[in-house]
């Protein structure tokens, strides 16, 4: 089983790759798309990007922890973003995602064990107007009260 998922990563790896002609220069789309694929950045897939395009895993790693759209840990199926930016923040960000947090139970950068949701933070969506701001997956919700989030996650 194991042997198989190998295979299926290296292959999905390779053609993405492929589409980016195998160039180094063109690592951060492939990285993005890798993310894409596998919702996260592990060691392997790292390694594996490095010895298609033919650069050390070690530049691939710079990249990857230098960016904070980056993750190598797998997110939950449900990814909470909760905006830091100043607009936010003063508008009560830190007790919107403490209380994300509490009715979680698990802190900032985990997931759940059920793998159904995994919490971060930002430092700004570009939505301040409707501070403050959680996004789950692609959907954003605006002007959040704490009140509001155990009614958001029953969405979920």
């Amino acid at each position: 089983m194991t042997c198989n998922k190998n295979k299926n990563m290296i292959n999905k790896l390779t053609d993405i790759c492929n589409e980016f002609n195998n160039d180094p220069d063109d690592l951060i789309g492939i990285l993005h798309k890798a993310q894409g694929e596998f919702g996260y950045l592990p060691k392997e897939v790292q390694i594996i990007i490095a010895e298609l395009i033919k650069i050390p895993s070690s530049k691939i790693y710079g990249v990857v922890t230098f960016y904070s759209y980056f993750t190598m840990k797998a997110k939950g199926k449900y990814p909470i973003s909760v905006c830091m930016g100043t607009a936010c923040y003063v508008k009560g960000a830190e007790k919107v995602l403490k209380e994300f947090e509490d009715k979680l139970k698990i802190k900032n950068g985990e997931t759940t064990p059920d793998g159904k949701f995994s919490m971060s933070s930002l430092r700004c969506v570009g939505a301040c107007g409707l501070a403050p701001v959680v996004s789950i997956g692609e959907k954003i919700y605006g002007s959040v009260k704490v009140e509001e989030v155990e009614k958001i996650l029953s969405e979920y």
